[in-house]
């Protein structure tokens, strides 16, 4: 099996077994890599479930046994560090490093595989509770997180190669930080962070940090209004990205070159940029892929191309593709999108030069529905553009309806 292959076997597997896992490709790498010692021991009973072999008879390396200590400095009982790395990532995006911190002695820290793996499960938890739930509240713990990784690369004591995974997983925490900040319309922020990352991959040497720092600098080049610099970015990133092996991130990228073309409206290079994602994206996943690359999805190119439309004034099409994310999203994940791409269903309905105000008002009232499981400023901006487009029309019942439930549910989200 390949990496990707293998993490999905061991997935399906674990909730066969009724211990579900959140296993990744990243999770098999660290492992066949020897970055991880020793699996949790979660991974080490699902292991042996599925292979019949102990952990050590696989390879791995068990910790060794520490002596009990004294009442004040009592070990956590069996199971609660487990625990605790489950509510990472239940949410609790900066409990682990924080806790990692804590063990570490010392002003000048041997730092190895368990601070690594720490980095990597809070950013991930980070994209998975921002999918699910928005970047509201996550901004803080990304901080928090960032800033323990930073001392650690400053003060602490490593090898040559634990250093450069330590530079791309503060780097990849980076973009995930700035991410956040720029969902919640902190440009200034997200641009600083996106500066460190890049920062970051040139320390590590590491072309796909460099890639995805660059798409973000496009994403946040779309979000300022700057269509040149957002091709440019875009564009950068694509060459950055053209030797690692992965059609569908070079796909994303060329979306967001085409984001930047519809915003100055070239519609000819629009649509070349968007038939280029497209032909990317249809020659299917690869092991290349990275494991932040899991939210585009078909329901996700629909939305992005849905966008584009709407910039070059297409106000019909891109409905009809926002309406179509939505569905191809379904019901069981990607909360935040979901709800922002409905709520792009309202905001195009509204917006035509003939408003179909009963489309844009039943669209408006599903965007509602995500709230307050969905909390994210952006998703309140849009909100709030929806409200402000629509007020011309409070007269309409359906506007009406909608106006008044906006006003009872947006000041309690």
């Amino acid at each position: 099996m390949g990496r990707r292959e293998a993490a999905e076997f061991l997935v399906n597997k674990s909730i066969e077994f009724g211990e579900p896992v959140t296993c990744v490709t990243r999770t098999i790498a660290t492992w066949e890599d020897g970055t991880t010692a020793c699996p949790r021991p979660v991974y080490q009973r699902l292991l042996h479930r599925i292979t019949g072999r102990t952990i050590t008879e696989l390879g791995f390396t068990l910790p060794p046994q520490r002596p009990a200590r004294s009442r004040t400095g009592a070990q956590p009982p069996e199971g609660e560090t487990d625990m605790r790395r489950r509510s990472v990532l239940a949410g609790v995006g900066a409990a682990l490093i924080t806790a990692i911190a804590k063990d570490t002695p010392g002003a000048s820290p041997a730092l190895g595989g368990n601070h690594l793996q720490a980095v990597l499960e809070v950013e991930r938890s980070l994209y998975e509770q921002d999918r699910e739930h928005g970047s509201a509240e996550l901004g803080r713990q990304a901080q928090a997180a960032l800033k323990t990784a930073h001392t650690w690369l400053q003060q602490g004591r490593y090898s040559e190669a634990m250093g450069s995974r330590l530079h791309s997983a503060t780097g990849m925490l980076s973009v995930a930080a700035g991410w956040l900040a720029l969902d919640s319309g902190r440009t200034a922020d997200a641009r600083s962070l996106y500066t460190e990352a890049l920062t970051s991959a040139r320390q590590a040497d590491d072309p796909g940090l460099e890639a995805h720092a660059w798409a973000c600098m496009s994403l946040l080049a779309h979000a300022t209004g700057r269509p040149r610099e957002a091709v440019s970015t875009a564009q950068v990133a694509q060459h950055a990205a053209a030797q690692l092996g992965s059609p569908r991130w070079l796909s994303l990228l060329a979306m967001r070159e085409a984001r930047g073309w519809a915003l100055q409206g070239d519609r000819t290079l629009t649509e070349e940029a968007l038939v280029r994602a497209y032909n990317l994206y249809s020659k299917g996943p690869s092991d290349a892929d990275p494991d932040w690359l899991g939210f585009y999805v078909p329901a996700e190119i629909a939305g992005l191309e849905s966008l584009c439309r709407a910039d070059l004034g297409q106000l019909e099409r891109a409905a009809s593709g926002a309406e179509t994310a939505v569905m191809l999203f379904g019901d069981d994940s990607h909360a935040r999108n979901r709800a922002l791409y409905t709520a792009d269903i309202a905001l195009h309905h509204a917006r035509k030069p003939q408003p179909d105000l009963d489309a844009a008002a039943d669209a408006a009232r599903r965007t509602l529905a995500y709230l307050p499981d969905v909390r994210s400023e952006r998703l309140l901006r849009s909100l709030r553009d929806i409200a402000g487009t629509l007020q011309a029309h409070d007269r309409t019942r359906p506007v009406t309806d909608y106006l008044t439930a906006y006003r009872a549910a947006v000041p309690a989200a």
